[in-house]
C-alpha cells in the first residue's frame, strides 16, 4: 500500500463506550485472515486519561481485530518528543493514572494536583467541606518547572485554582502573586477539543473548555495572554507528524517496500498550525515524515454536521458556524471543508479503496 489511515475513535468507531455498528464491517475489511493489517492503520484519539496499551485493549474488544499500542496515539504521545522537560518538575493536570502516564512518557519528577493541594492546604477553599481545619501551611522547597495539561479535570475550581497559582508565581505557588513573572513559565496542553460525543443527545465538554477557562481567568487577573509552550493533539500540525511516523514506523516493521504518499484522516479535519511555532526539538526526529497529501474524510456518526456552513473567522458569531477550535490554531476555512464526507467509517473504507484502486 502507498496510503495509511488515521482513524478518530469518538463519534467514528464509538459513542461513549458503544460501537457504531458500521466500525466492525470497516475493520474486516481492513485485516487478512491472520488478523494482520492489509494497511498501515493509526488510531488518533484526544483522549488522555488512560496509556496506551489499554486503549488498543479496549479498541481490540470492541472491533474484534487485534491492535497494539503502536498502533494508538493519544493525544499526550508527541511529549515523548520533548525530552528537555523530562528531567524537570512538572505539575499534571487531569485524571486516570496521571503518574504512570507522565512517568510512560518520560517524565521523572511528576506532581499531580492533588499533591500539590496536600503540600499547600491553604490554596483550595471554594469547596468549604473540603477547607482544611488547621490552617497552617507547610514551607516546601520545590520549584515546579513546567505544566502539562492532559485533560480535563473532576475538580475543575481546584485545578483552575492551583495551576493559576503555579504561573503566577513562577512555579512556588505558596508565595504571593507577581505579576510582572511573563511570560510564564511553559504549559504543554494535550487536546484542545471544545466538546466530544458520548452516549448522550448532544455534545459534552471537553479539555478544550477547560482550557478556555483557565485562559479567560488567567487574562482577567493579568491582562496578558496564558502562552503555551505547544499545543497537541488533533487538529496540530505536531499530532498529524508524529501520527506520520507511527505509519511509517509500521510499513517498515512489515517490510514494505513502497513509500507512504497519502494519509486519510478519518473523522479528523485537515491539520493547522500553531500561530507560535513551538521549538525544533522534536521536527528532526520527524523530518522524514513527508508524506504528499493528507486528505480528511469525514463522517456523520459524530460532531460534525454537513449541513452548516464553514465559518468565514474565529470570530464569527453565528451559533450554527462558529469556530470550536482552539484560539491559538490559524483559521483558513479551506482547511476546514472536508476532502470527503461519507455516512460512516465503513463508507469511508470502501470509498478510500476505491480512490486508491486498492484491491485486498
Amino acid at each position: 500500500p502507498s496510503f495509511g489511515f488515521l482513524f478518530d475513535i469518538d463519534g467514528v468507531l464509538v459513542r461513549g463506550k458503544t460501537p457504531i455498528p458500521a466500525a466492525k464491517r470497516a475493520f474486516q475489511k481492513l485485516v487478512n485472515s491472520q488478523g494482520q493489517f492489509l494497511v498501515p492503520v493509526v488510531f488518533v484519539t484526544n483522549a488522555g486519561n488512560c496509556l496506551r496499551q489499554k486503549k488498543a485493549d479496549q479498541l481490540s474488544h470492541l472491533l474484534g481485530v487485534p491492535i497494539s499500542q503502536d498502533q494508538v496515539m493519544m493525544s499526550h504521545s508527541p511529549l515523548r518528543m520533548f525530552k528537555r522537560y523530562h528531567e524537570k518538575c512538572v505539575l499534571v493536570s487531569g485524571q486516570g493514572p496521571l503518574l504512570d502516564i507522565a512517568q510512560d512518557l518520560g517524565f521523572c519528577q511528576p506532581i499531580t494536583i492533588e499533591t500539590l493541594r496536600e503540600k499547600y492546604p491553604l490554596l483550595d477553599v471554594v469547596d468549604h467541606d473540603r477547607r482544611p481545619n488547621v490552617l497552617v501551611s507547610e514551607y516546601f522547597c520545590f520549584k515546579i518547572l513546567s505544566v502539562v495539561l492532559f485533560g480535563e479535570p473532576v475538580r475543575w475550581e481546584t485545578n483552575l485554582q492551583l495551576i493559576i497559582d503555579v504561573l503566577l508565581t513562577s512555579g512556588y505557588p505558596g508565595n504571593p502573586y507577581h505579576h510582572d513573572n511573563y511570560p510564564h513559565i511553559p504549559v504543554l496542553a494535550c487536546n484542545t477539543d471544545l466538546m466530544w460525543v458520548t452516549e448522550a443527545q448532544s455534545p459534552r465538554f471537553g479539555h478544550g473548555t477547560f482550557m478556555v477557562c483557565l485562559e479567560n481567568i488567567y487574562k482577567k487577573i493579568t491582562g496578558k495572554d496564558l502562552k503555551y509552550e505547544a499545543l497537541m493533539g488533533k487538529p496540530s500540525k505536531l499530532t498529524y507528524q508524529y501520527a506520520e511516523y507511527l505509519v511509517r514506523a509500521q510499513a517498515a516493521e512489515r517490510q514494505w517496500q513502497q513509500a507512504i504518499q497519502t494519509l486519510y484522516a478519518v473523522g479528523g479535519s485537515a491539520t493547522l498550525s500553531q500561530d507560535e511555532e513551538i521549538g525544533n526539538s522534536w521536527e528532526a526526529e520527524l523530518a522524514s515524515a513527508a508524506a504528499a497529501h493528507c486528505r480528511s474524510v469525514l463522517v456523520c456518526t459524530g460532531v460534525y454536521n454537513p449541513h452548516t456552513e464553514a465559518p468565514s473567522g474565529p470570530r464569527e458569531s453565528i451559533t450554527e458556524t462558529v469556530f470550536h477550535g482552539h484560539r491559538d490554531f490559524r483559521f483558513d476555512p479551506g482547511l476546514v471543508e472536508p476532502g470527503h464526507i461519507v455516512p460512516d467509517v465503513d463508507a469511508a473504507v470502501d470509498l478510500v479503496f476505491q480512490l486508491e484502486n486498492f484491491a485486498p
